[in-house]
C-alpha cells in the first residue's frame, strides 16, 4: 500500500509540474503595456516605458456604439478590443470584441486559433453553433441575455434570424490577440486553383468564378 501512495503522489506531483510549465509565466512587473511603435515582437508586443503609462492605455470606447452592420456583404461588423487598440491588454491573456448584425445577418464561419470564446446577447435572435473536429454540428438558437461558448480554434458561426431587426453580442477571449480565419476568405483568396478543383470537385471556371470575387484588392 505504501508503494502504491508513493507512487500516486509522484504522479500528481508530475501532472502539477506539468501544468505549470505548460501554462504562461507570472508577470515581472505590475503592467506591461504594449510599445505598438516597437518592430520587435516576441510572442507579443514588447513594453511601453512604465514611465509612460498613462489611463488612455487602459480605455476604449469602440464597443459603446453599434456599427452599420447593414453596409456590409455579409451583413455583420466586429468590432475588437485586443492590444493593438487597448495597450493595456499586453500579456493580460484577454480581449473583447463587439459584432452587431444587420437583419438575417451572418458573422461567416471562421475560427480563432488562440482563443475560446464566450458571447452575451445584448440584443435580438440568433443562431450560432461550431463544428468538433468529428464533424458534428454543435448549434442553438439564442435570445437576449443568453450566453454561448465556441471552442478555442473550432469552426463557429453566428446569424441573425431575425428579417426586420438588428442584433449585437459581446464577445470575450481568453487571449490578447485571439486572431481571425474567415474560411471561406481564407480557402479562396490563398490556396491555389488545382488545390481548390481537386478539394471541392469543381470545374475549373467555378473556382475561378469564386477565386475573383475574395482576390486582394491592388
Amino acid at each position: 500500500m505504501a508503494s502504491i501512495a508513493t507512487s500516486l503522489v509522484v504522479i500528481v506531483t508530475m501532472l502539477v509540474s506539468a501544468v505549470a510549465v505548460a501554462s504562461e509565466s507570472n508577470m515581472l512587473q505590475d503592467v506591461c503595456v504594449a510599445d505598438l511603435s516597437n518592430a520587435v515582437k516576441v510572442n507579443g508586443y514588447t513594453c511601453k516605458d512604465s514611465t509612460q503609462v498613462t489611463p488612455e492605455h487602459f480605455y476604449f470606447q469602440g464597443l459603446a456604439t453599434a456599427a452599420a452592420a447593414s453596409n456590409t456583404s455579409t451583413g455583420a461588423v466586429v468590432t475588437g478590443a485586443t492590444v493593438e487598440k487597448l495597450p493595456g491588454l499586453n500579456t493580460l491573456g484577454l480581449s473583447m470584441s463587439r459584432i452587431d448584425y444587420a437583419p438575417n445577418g451572418l458573422n461567416p464561419p471562421h475560427i480563432h486559433p488562440r482563443a475560446s470564446e464566450i458571447i452575451f446577447v445584448l440584443e435580438g435572435q440568433l443562431y450560432v453553433g461550431f463544428v468538433t473536429t468529428a464533424g458534428k454540428l454543435v448549434a442553438k438558437y439564442i435570445n437576449k441575455g443568453d450566453v454561448f461558448v465556441f471552442p478555442k480554434g473550432l469552426l463557429h458561426f453566428q446569424k441573425n434570424i431575425a428579417k426586420s431587426a438588428p442584433a449585437s453580442v459581446i464577445a470575450a477571449f481568453d487571449s490578447q490577440l485571439p486572431g481571425t480565419q474567415s474560411l471561406v476568405s481564407s480557402l479562396f483568396g490563398a490556396l491555389p486553383e488545382d488545390i481548390l478543383v481537386k478539394s471541392f470537385q469543381f470545374k475549373p471556371k467555378q473556382v475561378k468564378r469564386i477565386k475573383s470575387r475574395y482576390q486582394p484588392k491592388k
